[in-house]
């Protein structure tokens, strides 16, 4: 049966069977991971269409958010249109992707690529589709924020793309009571035809399909620079727990954000062995804070090796955020090799192997290195040589300068020894 919104008019929308659930929900939050074509995009569009006239408070804003503004126009913009065509009165702004109803509410769609624009609005409900591919920061930092002084409601949908913040709000929804969740399999809702999702598998390959039809958090990254060294990894039961061995020193490796996160690698190297006991990012703090993570895990540490920008003076202070660091009582920095990128990977390639992972304190760290990918040229339709930079950039960057950067004590030599000057 159609869904009747109360301005006298029914809206020709008929749910399907399998996403009652959700338009029937009465938590705050709602997280549904869904196979492709499911039509997850259509169902979220008509909830918000609906909140904009059961939601009983004035001037109700909803907003539909995609990874891209062009995106969001692209899938969602005509549906949006279809499905508000018979609500009388309704003004609609093309340039703004914006729809006004008579009782003052508003739909809009927003990209995610420029989530500071959303800075300042409030909403009373909010659809982060293919939140996947968000931003790390767009949800927790602006578009969370714009929920708080009307206690807007926010729903979740996607595909997985490994573990990243997605799998992370999924796993934590689980046993929430704030959270209706939903996983939505195409081998469960019968939807799309067996022989056209044999054919999908034959086409797409294993590891894509159960990514995209089967919704599988597991399945292997197209164009993942480290795939088979962690597959490897996993296999071998090199990740584990890894317990910091008071007798041997640790060596962190940084990749260092201004704007964006900073993340550290902690290892420990013990014969032939490579330790990967701890994995710490973070964002929008100073390097103070990081220096104290450091003196808080209590480690002996041997040498922190840093990218060679960190040499750069700020215009602000006239300092180096060596030199600060060195105030805050970091020493033995090591400047990692200025290699190229692709040097850099084949170097992290190469010491996976010897690596053993602690799964409790590297879990985003891991999933990182599992994600770290090439970047894809939709217009050529092929891979680009450079890596894609997402959130697994960070993460990935700080171990490639621990593949590059490490030398053994015993082989620095005397009496020069690299400090923080960084002598060669």
């Amino acid at each position: 049966m159609a869904r009747v919104i109360e301005v006298d008019q029914e809206i020709d929308y008929k749910p399907r069977d399998q996403i009652r659930a959700f338009h029937n929900r009465k938590e705050r939050f709602a997280i549904i991971v869904a196979h492709r074509r499911f039509g997850k995009t259509v169902a979220a569009i008509n909830d918000l269409i609906r909140s904009c006239f059961e939601i009983d408070r004035p001037n109700v804003r909803v907003a539909y958010i995609a990874p891209y503004l062009s995106q969001a126009k692209a899938v969602a913009w005509d549906y949006a249109l279809e499905f508000t065509r018979d609500i009388p009165e309704i003004k609609v702004n093309h340039s703004e992707l914006r729809i006004d109803f008579l009782n003052g509410a508003r739909f809009r769609l927003f990209g995610a690529d420029n989530y500071n624009a959303m800075r300042g609005l409030y909403f009373d409900a909010v659809v982060l589709d293919e939140m996947a591919d968000f931003p790390a920061s767009a949800w927790s930092n602006v578009i969370r924020p714009a929920l708080a002084d009307r206690r807007g409601s926010a729903t979740f949908i996607s595909t997985p793309k490994g573990k990243n913040e997605f799998w992370e709000l999924w796993h934590e929804a689980q046993d929430d009571p704030n959270w209706f969740t939903a996983m939505l399999k195409a081998s469960d809702t019968s939807i799309l035809d067996q022989e056209e999702l044999d054919e999908a598998r034959r086409t797409m390959g294993d590891d894509r399909y159960e990514q995209e039809f089967e919704c599988s958090f597991e399945a292997a990254i197209q164009g993942a620079f480290y795939a088979k060294e962690m597959k490897e990894a996993t296999e071998d039961g090199r990740i584990t727990r890894v317990p910091y061995d008071r007798a041997a020193s640790v060596i962190t490796a940084w990749d260092l954000g201004i704007g964006d996160s900073t993340a550290i690698w902690f290892a420990q190297y013990v014969a032939q062995e490579i330790r990967i006991i701890d994995y710490y990012e973070n964002s929008g703090v100073g390097l103070d804070h990081y220096a104290k993570v450091l003196f808080d895990k209590e480690y002996h540490y041997e040498q922190h090796i840093l990218p060679h920008d960190v040499q750069v003076k700020e215009l602000g202070t006239g300092k180096s955020r060596l030199e600060t660091l060195d105030a805050l009582g970091i020493r033995n920095i090591e400047i990692a090799p200025k290699l190229a990128v692709e040097d850099g990977i084949q170097a992290a390639r190469t010491m996976i192997p010897k690596c053993w992972f602690d799964a409790d304190n590297c879990t985003r760290g891991i999933e990182a290195l599992r994600q770290y990918r090439r970047d894809f040229d939709e217009k050529l339709k092929t891979w680009r040589g450079r890596p894609l930079h997402d959130w697994t950039s960070h993460g990935a960057d700080a171990f490639r300068y621990l593949a590059v950067g490490y030398r053994r004590e015993s082989d620095w030599g005397e009496p020069i020894r690299r400090n923080l000057r960084g002598i060669a």
